[in-house]
């Protein structure tokens, strides 16, 4: 009598691959890192470039505009291309733009960067969900978008305590350096562990406008444009709120 195990065991194609999602997961993590890594920071940031801590806080909200305007032509524009040649794309624009925020001593040239930035964040976001679900089968769609994500949250709970922590101990300029070497490990993580697909054939692209007349579509994007925008002017400013109650010394043991 021989037992068959085929019933207990997964299939090859049916595996998670961990190890490429979790690289997808760094992705999220460096764009939302990138993002609020200034805002614990607005008081050290403003003494090293010689401006106010709201001319400071605009360095989130520039990186939020390149987000918006560039995410949607961005995508377009590489939707023929292969996919992790645009998610390579995406994240070597971190350590570009990253890298110029952490040399720049003009305001300027630190808020285009910041721009840039946002761009490539705003190029990444558009990948990282189709991706995930490219890599496994369509049973393990839910798990593998869970895994893919978890940067997402995990960033958004120490993103601005770390930062701040960072800022303070090392200071502004090398916190922004460790993130761009951070992204730099994150290239040759994706190299080796992230397969790699064909970009979107001209057959299966839905025009811009048919997606926006899609049902439930327009309100949802209101619904999170004004979440965002409420989530980013606290966390943004949290430094100087926190500031009149004497607790800006803790602003770096989480919100």
């Amino acid at each position: 009598m021989t037992l068959d195990m085929t019933s207990t065991s997964k299939s090859p194609d049916d595996r998670l691959p961990v190890s490429g999602l979790l690289a997808l997961a760094m992705t999220g993590f460096i764009c939302i890192m990138t993002e609020t890594l200034p805002a614990g920071l607005l008081p050290e940031i403003g003494a090293g470039l010689r401006i106010s801590p709201a001319l400071a806080g605009q360095m989130v909200t520039a990186y939020a505009f390149g987000s918006l305007s560039a995410a949607i032509p961005l995508t377009l524009a590489t939707q023929r291309w292969r996919r992790r040649r645009v998610l390579l794309l995406a994240i070597i624009g971190f350590v570009i733009f990253n890298s110029i925020t952490a040399f720049s001593t003009h305001y300027g040239a630190t808020l285009v960067a910041r721009y840039g930035a946002g761009a490539a964040a705003g190029l990444a976001w558009a990948l990282l969900a189709g991706y995930a679900r490219r890599m496994v089968t369509r049973a393990r769609q839910g798990r593998a978008l869970a895994i893919a994500m978890v940067g997402t949250p995990i960033a958004l709970s120490i993103g601005v305590p770390a930062g701040t922590w960072l800022g303070a101990v090392l200071g502004w300029r090398l916190a922004f350096w460790i993130m761009s070497g951070l992204t730099l490990l994150l290239i040759v993580w994706v190299l080796a562990k992230v397969p790699d697909f064909p970009g979107i054939a001209h057959h299966e692209r839905l025009p811009f406008r048919r997606v926006l007349r899609t049902p439930g579509v327009r309100s949802v994007l209101g619904v999170v444009m004004a979440w965002m925008l409420a989530h980013n002017v606290l966390y943004t400013y949290i430094v100087p709120f926190i500031t009149p109650a004497g607790l800006a010394a803790q602003a770096d043991g989480g919100f």
